[in-house]
This record gives structure tokens, sequence and C-alpha cells, in this order.
């Protein structure tokens, strides 16, 4: 009998410490069909929902809306200026001067440095 090698749909991952200007790649995992929201450490956001949840479940008709029914619900609501607030506020602020630094090169043609660039927008010279 021989054995037949199957090809590996996920190449293996490279060992080692990982350039630093390499971005990994966003894979989505279609599978999942659970999310988890921790909100232990935003007392906010969590005294905000449970304020939703009171406000949305007081009636004499009907079943119970569930926090899944809020987020579907806002998800549908969501817009192109949305989506792109979001990223925004995902980036941290080292990620946003990189980015400012990017579009001033392109923009202007040229390659400077993140410190001679610093300079520049600091008027330091």
């Amino acid at each position: 009998m021989r054995e037949e090698k199957k090809i590996e749909e996920n190449p293996k991952k490279k060992r080692g410490r990982r350039p630093k200007d390499v971005v990994p790649e966003y894979v989505l995992n279609k599978e999942q069909t659970k999310f988890f929201v921790d909100l232990s450490k935003d007392q906010k956001e969590l005294e905000l929902i449970q304020e939703y949840l009171l406000k949305a479940n007081n009636k004499k008709h009907g079943g119970e809306v569930l926090f899944k029914d809020i987020a579907l619900y806002a998800i549908g609501k969501l817009t192109v200026k949305d989506m792109d607030k979001l990223q925004e506020n995902s980036l941290t602020e080292m990620e946003k001067v990189e980015r400012s630094l990017e579009e001033f090169n392109t923009k202007n043609g040229v390659e400077l440095s993140l410190g001679e660039y610093l300079l520049k927008k600091l008027n330091l010279n």
C-alpha cells in the first residue's frame, strides 16, 4: 500500500521573530457561529446595554428582546462612515503617525524617515 500525502491548505507557520513591517493578513473564520462580548472592564458600555434591554423589554406583549436582537438591528444600520470610524479607532497612536508619514511621502514624492518627518511637522529645524 502507498501512502498518499495530503496537500495542506494552510502552509506551516514560520518559526522565529516576525519582521516589524510585515502585517499579517486578517483571515475570517467562516465556521465561527458564536461571538462573545466581554464588558467586565467597560462599565459604562455595560450599563448602556442594560438600559437598552430594560427599555426594549418594558412592554406588555411579545417575547423578550435579547442583546442579540439589539446587536443585529444595530449592525444593519452601520454605514461606510461608521466602518471608517471603527477602523480609525482601532489604530494605535504610532500607527496613526506612520500612516500620516506614508501619506506625506506619497503626496510630496519624498522618502522621509520617521524622525525627519517629525522634525518637519514639529518645526524643530
